[in-house]
């Protein structure tokens, strides 16, 4: 398995997995987003794939803080593809992840992953991620 930055040509995959995930519609903005999350220097947009075919992907901020020493890494979006699951790529892709957020000194991770992906908070308890206090959101829009 390759670990790479996404590419403008990743664009389909993206938007299939994205549709995995709930977030369907994505095809008539997904080329513009892509090349903004490629292009900002405060996200790593990164691909899982074996023989040029896209398994999944990892959508990952870097967040300076002022009153603490470490920054800390959001994982915003993560989908490895339905028939790729529990075959070690996610383990591999998180693990990646994590690697970067430590070489751009970050001293913690965080997710967010909704209480019905049952699989998907068994697997980030496995990998160590523990529930932290809640957040409160309001819609701007």
């Amino acid at each position: 398995m390759n670990i790479r930055q996404a590419q403008a040509k990743d664009s389909f995959a993206l938007s299939a997995l994205l549709t995995e995930l709930g977030y369907s519609a994505t095809e008539g903005f997904i080329d513009t987003r892509l090349t903004q999350l490629i292009h900002h220097p405060d996200e790593m947009l990164l691909v899982a794939e074996h023989c040029n075919q896209v398994l999944g992907f990892l959508s990952l901020h870097f967040i300076p803080q002022l009153a603490l020493a470490g920054d800390f890494a959001r994982i915003s979006y993560f989908c490895i593809a339905e028939g790729e699951r529990s075959k070690g790529s996610g383990q591999q892709l998180l693990n990646h992840a994590e690697q970067l957020a430590r070489s751009r000194g970050c001293d913690r991770m965080e997710v967010h992953c909704h209480s019905s992906r049952l699989k998907a908070n068994q697997f980030y308890a496995r990998e160590g991620y523990v529930e932290s206090p809640r957040y409160h959101i309001k819609a701007l829009g």
